[in-house]
C-alpha cells in the first residue's frame, strides 16, 4: 500500500518547499496529490498561464523521491470565467444560480464550461503528462460535493430533453413508461419536458428517477472527457477519482469503470457526527468513529474499479460536522491499516500542513499551522513502519456478497414509503450485521460475477435486472433476500405480477401487501425459541409452493416472516441490528462459512493469508476466541488495546 498526503504548494512560502519534501520522504511518504485547486494560479487571466512555480513544485517533491498525483483543478473555476461565462453556474431547484465564493460552482451540462475544462486538462497533462515525477491524475474533486449533481439550471434542462430523445425516441414512449396519464401530465413533445423541480407537490416519479439517472449520466460523461485527455497525453500513469462518504447522488460504479484506482476521502469522525446513529453509540464511538462505516465504504468502492484506496484520511479535527472532536490516540493508525486490511492500493492523509486561513483553517493535518508536528504525525510514521511487517499480501475475494445498485437507491430516495427507509441505509445495515459475524464482504454491482461466493445478500433491491436474476436462478449459492426487494420494475411501476418480479418463481412467493411501521413499533417474531425484532417494514406475501416452502419464522399473527425454499431464504420484515445478526449467522453457517460473534467494537478482515483485527472500543479485548493456536503475529498479541491493530498469519 502506497502512503500519500494532499499538499498545497501554492499555500506556503517557496522556501519551505524543500522542507516539507525531505520531511514527507523522510516520514515515509511515496506520494503527493496536489493542483486540483489551483486554477486561479495556473491561469490568473484568460488565456495567460503561469506554470513556472507549479515547475519548480513538482521537480522539489520529485527530487526528494516523491510521485506525484495531479488533479486537475476543474472544481473550482477562478472568478474571471464565472463573469465572462455567468451561466455556467448551477442552479437549485428553484432557479437560483449557485453564486461564486467556496467552490464546485458550476453545472455538468454547460458547453461552454465543458470546453474550458477540457482546454485546462489539455494544458496541464500536455506539460506535465510525461514527467517522471508523475504517476498518477485525479479528476476534478469531489463530484456532488455540497448537492451539486443535480443542476436545474437553463443548460441542464435542455441536455435532460436530448437524453429523454435518446431514451424514449418519441413522445408516447415517455408518457406510458412515466405514466403521465396520471393527474393529466400528457406531453405532446420532449420540448414541453421541464426538470422536476418545485412542483406543487410530489413530482412524477418516474420522471425524478430518470432526471436522477440523466444528472448521473451528466458525471460520468464529464468525467470522461478529462479521462480520455488524461490517457492521451499522459500515457502509462494512473487515473482516479475521489467519491465520498454516504453520497450516492451518481452512479460509482459507471464512471469507476474509466479509472485506474477508485478512491473515496476517509472522515471517520465527521461522517459519525452526521449520521442518524442514536446518541448514545454517537458517545461511545465520539473519538474512534462507527467501526463500520469506514470498512462499508472501502468494500464498496473496492467493487467500483481494478484498484481502489483512500485519498483523503482523516489525521485530527475536522472543520465541517456540527462537532469535531480529536481521534483518540492510535485510531488514524488504525484507519489506515484497516485500509490495507481492506486491499487498498493508496492510503493518502489530508492534508500535510493545515492551513491558518480560509474556509478550512480548521481542519487538521499531519502538521500544526505552525509548522511543527501534529499528533498524526508520529502515528503516520508508525504506518509506514507497520507496512515493513505486512508484506507479500494480496486481495482475494470473500465469500460474502452483498449486492447495492445506484438507481435502488435513487428509487428509495424518492418514494420512500416509510421515513428513514433508503437503500444505503438497508444495505449499510446488512453489512452491519455481517461484520459483526467476522465475515469479510464484498459490496458489487448487479453486473458483477457471482460464480464464487457462498453467500448473496440482496439488501432490498427495487428493480432486480435480468443478469443478476439470471445468475440467482442458474447459481447454486444461498441467497438471502431482504424486504422492498423486485418492488419495481425498470420504468418505476409496481410489477404486473407483483414484487419480487423476476425473483418470484427463485422465492417461491408473491409480495401482495406492504406496510411501514413507526420507530416505536416492534413486530416481535419468535425464532428457535428466540424472540427477533421486526421494525420499520413488513410484507405480505402469498406462497406459489407451500408444500416446498420452509417457514422458519411467523409473526405473532401468524403471518410468514422468515422463509426459505431450497437455498433461498425471504425475510418478509427488516431486522433490528442485534436481530439480524442472530439470523445472518444461521444462514451464514448453512452456507458454509465460519462465524464469530464479535459484538460493537471488535472487527476482523481478512487479507489473503492474513488476518487483522482492529478494536474501536474504550478498553482492551481478548483475541484467544479468534486466533488459531496456529497463529503467527505480523502486528500486535492476543491482548488488543483500545485503537489497537493486531494481524497474523494462521
Amino acid at each position: 500500500m502506497r502512503l500519500g498526503v494532499c499538499y498545497y504548494p501554492e499555500h506556503w512560502p517557496e522556501d519551505r518547499w524543500t522542507v516539507d519534501a525531505q520531511q514527507m520522504a523522510q516520514l515515509g511518504i511515496d506520494c503527493v496529490r496536489m493542483g486540483e485547486f489551483a486554477w486561479s494560479r495556473f491561469e490568473p487571466e484568460p488565456s495567460v498561464y503561469d506554470w513556472a512555480w507549479f515547475d519548480r513544485a513538482i521537480d522539489t517533491l520529485h527530487a526528494a523521491g516523491l510521485g506525484i498525483i495531479l488533479g486537475t483543478p476543474t472544481a473550482t473555476p477562478p472568478k474571471w470565467l464565472v463573469d465572462r461565462m455567468p451561466d455556467m453556474l448551477a442552479c437549485d431547484e428553484h432557479g437560483r444560480p449557485r453564486r461564486f465564493g467556496s467552490r464546485r460552482h458550476y453545472c455538468f451540462s454547460h458547453a461552454g464550461y465543458r470546453a474550458e475544462c477540457r482546454r485546462i486538462v489539455s494544458e496541464m497533462t500536455q506539460r506535465y503528462g510525461r514527467h517522471p515525477g508523475v504517476v498518477m491524475w485525479q479528476t476534478d474533486n469531489e463530484y456532488g460535493c455540497h448537492d451539486t449533481i443535480e443542476s436545474y439550471s437553463d443548460a441542464a434542462q435542455s441536455a435532460f430533453r436530448d437524453w429523454l430523445k435518446r431514451r424514449y425516441t418519441d413522445i408516447q414512449s415517455l408518457n406510458s413508461a412515466w405514466g403521465t396519464v396520471f393527474w393529466s401530465q400528457e406531453y405532446r413533445s420532449f420540448d414541453e419536458i421541464d426538470a422536476p423541480a418545485a412542483t406543487v407537490t410530489e413530482a412524477n416519479p418516474s420522471h425524478r428517477l430518470d432526471y436522477q439517472r440523466f444528472a448521473s449520466d451528466q458525471v460520468v460523461s464529464f468525467n470522461r472527457e478529462q479521462v480520455d485527455l488524461i490517457r492521451t497525453h499522459s500515457p502509462g500513469r494512473e487515473i482516479t477519482h475521489n467519491f465520498m462518504g454516504a453520497f450516492t447522488a451518481f452512479d460509482h460504479h459507471k464512471v469507476g469503470a474509466d479509472l485506474d484506482l477508485a478512491t473515496w476521502d476517509s472522515y471517520p469522525l465527521g461522517f459519525l457526527d452526521l449520521s442518524p446513529v442514536p446518541e448514545e453509540m454517537k458517545q461511545t464511538w465520539l473519538r474512534q468513529g462507527h467501526p463500520d462505516f469506514q470498512a462499508f465504504h472501502h468494500d464498496l468502492y473496492r467493487g467500483c474499479s481494478p484498484k481502489w484506496g483512500v485519498m483523503e484520511q482523516q489525521p485530527g479535527p475536522v472543520n465541517w460536522a456540527p462537532y469535531n472532536p480529536a481521534p483518540l490516540p492510535g485510531m488514524v493508525r488504525l484507519w489506515s491499516l484497516e485500509a490495507l486490511a481492506h486491499g487498498a492500493d493508496l492510503l493518502s492523509w489530508f492534508r500535510w500542513r493545515q492551513a491558518p486561513f480560509a474556509q478550512e483553517h480548521m481542519h487538521a493535518g499531519l502538521l500544526r499551522p505552525d509548522g511543527e508536528a501534529a499528533p498524526a504525525f508520529d502515528e503516520a510514521g508508525q504506518v509506514a513502519r507497520d507496512l515493513t511487517h505486512i508484506d507479500g499480501t494480496h486481495t482475494t475475494p470473500a465469500k460474502v456478497a452483498v449486492i447495492f445498485d445506484y438507481e435502488g437507491q435513487w428509487t428509495h430516495m424518492i418514494q420512500p414509503q416509510g421515513a428513514g427507509m433508503d437503500l444505503l441505509r438497508q444495505t449499510f445495515e446488512a453489512y452491519m450485521a455481517l461484520r459483526s459475524l467476522g465475515l469479510s464482504v464484498d459490496i458489487l454491482p448487479q453486473s458483477a460475477a457471482l460464480a464464487d461466493y457462498a453467500l448473496i445478500i440482496l439488501p432490498g433491491l427495487p428493480i432486480v435486472d435480468e443478469t443478476l436474476a439470471q445468475q440467482l436462478t442458474s447459481g447454486q449459492q444461498t441467497v438471502l433476500i431482504l424486504p422492498r426487494t423486485g418492488s419495481k420494475t425498470d420504468q418505476f411501476h409496481i410489477p404486473d405480477a407483483l414484487p419480487p418480479h423476476r425473483l418470484q418463481d427463485l422465492a417461491g412467493l408473491t409480495v401482495t401487501r406492504v406496510e411501514s411501521l413507526r420507530p416505536s413499533i416492534r413486530e416481535t417474531v419468535t425464532w428457535q425459541g428466540t424472540e427477533i425484532e421486526v421494525v420499520n417494514w413488513r410484507e405480505t406475501v402469498e406462497l406459489a409452493n407451500p408444500e416446498q416452502t420452509n417457514i422458519l419464522a411467523r409473526f405473532e399473527d401468524g403471518s410468514p416472516f422468515w422463509l426459505q425454499q431450497d437455498r433461498v431464504h425471504y425475510m418478509t420484515g427488516w431486522l433490528e441490528p442485534f436481530s439480524a445478526s442472530l439470523a445472518f449467522d444461521h444462514v451464514a453457517k448453512q452456507a458454509g462459512l465460519e462465524t464469530h460473534a464479535l459484538g460493537l467494537s471488535l472487527r476482523l478482515r481478512q487479507l489473503g493469508e492474513i488476518t487483522f483485527a482492529f478494536n474501536y472500543g474504550l478498553e482492551t479485548l481478548s483475541l484467544d476466541t479468534v486466533v488459531p493456536e496456529t497463529a503467527r503475529f505480523c502486528l500486535g498479541g492476543l491482548d488488543l488495546p483500545p485503537a489497537g491493530v493486531a494481524a497474523w498469519r494462521s
